[in-house]
This record gives structure tokens, C-alpha cells and sequence, in this order.
């Protein structure tokens, strides 16, 4: 390549510059750099991010009680376990596959001659989970990864030649990954677009639930998906302005709470904006309406003597899950159910902040229930 440059006496000379091969390694570039001695923003987190390059700094954050950026810690393992009883050549369905967590625990006891078939509705982490099984092993005999809601769980089993299985687990909720993710637009604590869709591709997200809403289907929302006490003055706040990132709606509401009830303390305005979070992202998922539909085929879906196990994380998913067990309790279609809710150890909860509020519930499809043939 030729280019031009002036000679000491400001004589314009041609020079030639050394072309690189085309086959050579592209230039090395160096990584983004960040304020501080470790990184805040979460696509600045490369350590975390590249667990498998990075294991030593990754236990360093677990250890420390913290999820590491993009990794999704999985709950009650071992109590989940106990619930299920799996056994080798037993069929499992996780319905929220996530990080693969549980499903990897179920892979290991159900072989040999068992499946696990992995559910998840988010077409941008279902892959990324069955590469990692697929790396550790697992066949495509031996585990199947299917992109779908949960709500579609017969449909599912029937697309792997089933009616039946022997164990179904859902964690319900929203994966590590989803979260911290910004770009997903899930949480308050990073700057992202307000969308919340589990699947990207499919709905509108939460900015566009709130421009049609009226401020009276807001209140509902408010109240029914997340129990906000403050309800009707947040729903006025969200109609005041268009709303298009996560920021947006924090500022406003932690502002608005705090002008029209200067009494009302620090934690408890947060508290409303994670709840206003909540109830976005469960109208905008319609997590709900999917929930009542996976109870509702539960029954059928278990074999006689079959196990399910469901992890909630808020009270409206807690009680239709214990209704929903206490219901087919009484009618003989399960023949014992979860007496007490299971939480997660002292020592899990300190080592996984987001085990916190979670609640484990399980009932056994009865032997010789009104359901069987």
C-alpha cells in the first residue's frame, strides 16, 4: 500500500507500508477498559462471563455469596432430589431448563436408560444450555432440549412420543441469566431497554404493555401480580410520560413515591420498585395464565406413582401451586402432598442470595387415581 508524507524540508515523498498476509491472525485488540479495581457493568464482567476460562475468579464470586454475571446457581438441588427420587431409566421433565442445573442433577440419576427432557422458552439461552450438556456427555438419547412454553407441556410429550413421565420439576421465575443481563430489561439495577419478554422474538414487550394500558388496568396489574400497596399512585406515575428503558421507570417511581409520601422509608420505595418490576414482567410473560395451564395438565401428565416438584419465588405462584396440590389432594388424584413448604438451607441462602425467597412444594400422583386407565 502507498501513502504520502512530508520530508524534513516539507517535500511531499511516496512511501510503501508493509501490507499484512491474508492469512494472517487478525490484530489482537484490547479489552473495554472500566473504572475501579473490579468491573461493575455486566458485558465488562469477562471473568465471570468466561467461567470456564476464569474458574478460580468465578468460586471467588460464589464464594463470596454473589451469582456471577450470566451464570444461573441452581436451587435445592439436593432437595429437589429427595422429591423426585429419580431412578435409573425413570423419564424427567424440567420445564424451565434455564442453566441446566437441575436437569444435569436428574441426568446423572436417571442413567442408565433414563431421559430428561429440558423445556425453556427463551430461544436465546435454550441452546447455550444443551451445547454445555451436550459438552459433558450427554446424548441425544439420553437428553432433549425443546424450545416451548410450559403451558404446551402435553404438546411437548407428545412431540417425544409421550403421554406420561415419571418426574416433572418447573423452577418458576427468572434465570440469572435473563436478570443480570441488561439488554433483557428485567432488573432496575442495570441501564437497559424496558422489554422483559422471555422470548425476544414474540409479544410486546413491557414499554409497550404500559403505553396501551389504561392507569386503572395498571392498578389491577400492580395488585394482582405483585400485591403493591401503593398501587393506584405508581399506575398514575407510569402514564405520565412515554417509558422506554429499565432507568426510566426507576427513577420515576422511586421519585414520585418519594414526593407524594415523604414518610414512606428508603426500603420501603425500593421494595415498590421491585414489585412493579414483578408485576411487569408477569403480565408482560403472562406467567399466570401459563401456570394455571401447567397444573391443570400436571395430573395427566404423570405416570401413576409419579413425582412433581415446582419452586416458587412470590405468593401468587405459591398459592395456585399449593391450591392446585391440595385440590387434586382431596379429589385422590395425588396421593400425598408437600405438608410444608421446603426452603433452601442457611448455608445455600448465604452462598445464593436469590435462594432467599425461594419455596419448594411436591405431591405423588396417586396408583390408582380417578385419572388412571
Amino acid at each position: 500500500m502507498l501513502a504520502d508524507r512530508p520530508d524534513r524540508n516539507d517535500h511531499w515523498i511516496e512511501y510503501r507500508v508493509p501490507e499484512r498476509p491474508t492469512d494472517s491472525p487478525p490484530a489482537h485488540t484490547r479489552r473495554r477498559r472500566y473504572r475501579g479495581k473490579n468491573p461493575r457493568a455486566f458485558h465488562d464482567k469477562y471473568k465471570e462471563l468466561d467461567s470456564e476460562r476464569y474458574p478460580a475468579d468465578v468460586k471467588k464470586v460464589i464464594a463470596s455469596g454473589k451469582t456471577p454475571a450470566g451464570m444461573h446457581l441452581p436451587i435445592m438441588v439436593d432437595e429437589v432430589l429427595r422429591c423426585l427420587r429419580p431412578r435409573a431409566g425413570e423419564v424427567a421433565v424440567d420445564c424451565t431448563l434455564g442453566g441446566g442445573g437441575h436437569a444435569r442433577a436428574l441426568l446423572d440419576r436417571v442413567r442408565p436408560g433414563g431421559r430428561v427432557i429440558g423445556i425453556d422458552v427463551d430461544p436465546l439461552e435454550l441452546p447455550r444450555t444443551e451445547a454445555r450438556l451436550r459438552a459433558s456427555g450427554f446424548g441425544p438419547d439420553e437428553f432433549v432440549a425443546r424450545h416451548a412454553n410450559f403451558a404446551g407441556l402435553p404438546k411437548a410429550l407428545a412431540a417425544e412420543g409421550l403421554t406420561r413421565v415419571d418426574m416433572i420439576l418447573a423452577d418458576l421465575g427468572v434465570s440469572s441469566m435473563q436478570f443480570d443481563n441488561p439488554d433483557r430489561g428485567f432488573s432496575y439495577k442495570g441501564v437497559g431497554p424496558l422489554d422483559m419478554r422471555m422470548n425476544p422474538r414474540r409479544g410486546e414487550s413491557a414499554a409497550q404493555l404500559i403505553a396501551r394500558s389504561s392507569e386503572e388496568d395498571l392498578v389491577r396489574l400492580l395488585q394482582e401480580n405483585a400485591d403493591e400497596p401503593h398501587a393506584p399512585l405508581i399506575a398514575h406515575l407510569l402514564k405520565l410520560q412515554p417509558l422506554d428503558t429499565t432507568h426510566a421507570v426507576d427513577r420515576l417511581v422511586r421519585a414520585g413515591l418519594g414526593k407524594a409520601l415523604p414518610r414512606l422509608e428508603k426500603t420501603d420505595i425500593k421494595m415498590s420498585v421491585r414489585r412493579t418490576f414483578q408485576a411487569l414482567r408477569i403480565a408482560v410473560n403472562d406467567e399466570f395464565s401459563a401456570l394455571d395451564a401447567l397444573l391443570r395438565s400436571l395430573p395427566r401428565c404423570l405416570a401413576p406413582g409419579g413425582r412433581v416438584a415446582m419452586i416458587t419465588f412470590h405468593s401468587g405462584e405459591d398459592r395456585r401451586v399449593k391450591k392446585a396440590f391440595q385440590a387434586g389432594y382431596r379429589s385422590g388424584i395425588y396421593s400425598a402432598i408437600a405438608g410444608e413448604v421446603i426452603r433452601s438451607t442457611k448455608d445455600e441462602t448465604f452462598a445464593n442470595r436469590r435462594a432467599a425467597s425461594a419455596k419448594l412444594r411436591w405431591a405423588v400422583r396417586a396408583v390408582d387415581s380417578p385419572l388412571s386407565p
